[in-house]
């Protein structure tokens, strides 16, 4: 098994306030593994420590076989909720400036998104942007795959495909971390790590999740119960703000 992406131990500090404290965390080749947490649970803080834009300040942190760096970044494919498109240019030309920036052979835009070439991607509606977002990243074909929250405000079919596209990704070689907020989402990962208070509260397939509440949710084979019972017990173990669950079907982002 060839480890993509890797936390031992991470922890990173903000003054006073911990907001990563000793995660573990691995991503190998080929697999989907699904990041879930409240707001506030460290999600996006270890994200960005993973892809060494932010230093932690205890434990180690592995990418693509060494250190976090420009040059592993570059062979890393990352949607971030911001999507980072170019509202003011159009689908085109995030198309080509992407290309020319990572260097790679110049392809045709996808079927998918096409009919939007000359749109601004500013004018597009979110799910749109999602949309294309995806495909230029997909388009460098990239070892490891980091999308947060993905399929936030696209529709069923378009989460769909995009939900295809993942999984096309990583039965071509390519690991997967993905957020979520969508329950049912996750259940198409190969593996959940559970975030809450900063901390890993639980990790392993969906059944591992659900075994993990233990008598909060027993005799019941839904994800759902199982999160919300293991992170109200780790919000109250930390005495941290922050990690409640939202409405059905969803976690908190």
């Amino acid at each position: 098994m060839t480890v993509l992406a890797q936390a031992r131990g991470a922890t990173r500090r903000f003054g006073a306030f911990t907001a990563v404290s000793a995660v573990d965390l691995a991503v190998a080749r080929g697999e989907v593994v699904g990041l879930l947490g409240g707001n506030g649970a460290g999600k996006t803080t270890l994200i960005r420590m993973l892809l060494g834009l932010l230093r932690p300040n205890g434990g180690e942190i592995r990418l693509l076989g060494g250190p976090p760096s420009r040059a592993a970044r570059r062979r890393v494919g990352y949607v971030p909720q911001t999507l980072g498109l170019y509202a003011g240019l159009t689908v085109a030309e995030n198309w080509a400036f992407t290309t020319a920036a990572f260097g790679g052979p110049r392809a045709p835009l996808p079927e998918r998104v096409a009919p939007w070439s000359r749109e601004l991607v500013g004018g597009l509606s979110l799910g749109e942007q999602r949309q294309v977002a995806f495909a230029v990243v997909l388009s460098r074909q990239p070892e490891l795959l980091v999308l947060d929250e993905p399929t936030s405000g696209v529709g069923p079919l378009g989460s769909a495909r995009l939900w295809e596209d993942i999984r096309d990704a990583a039965d071509r070689g390519a690991g997967v971390l993905v957020t979520t907020h969508n329950l049912e989402e996750a259940r198409q990962c190969d593996r959940l790590v559970v975030m809450a208070g900063g901390r890993v509260a639980a990790s392993g397939t969906a059944e591992d999740i659900i075994a993990a509440a233990g008598t909060a949710a027993a005799g019941r084979a839904d994800l759902e119960e199982a999160f919300v019972a293991i992170v109200t017990k780790q919000a109250g173990a930390t005495g941290r703000a922050g990690t409640d669950p939202v409405g059905p079907g969803s976690a908190a982002g």
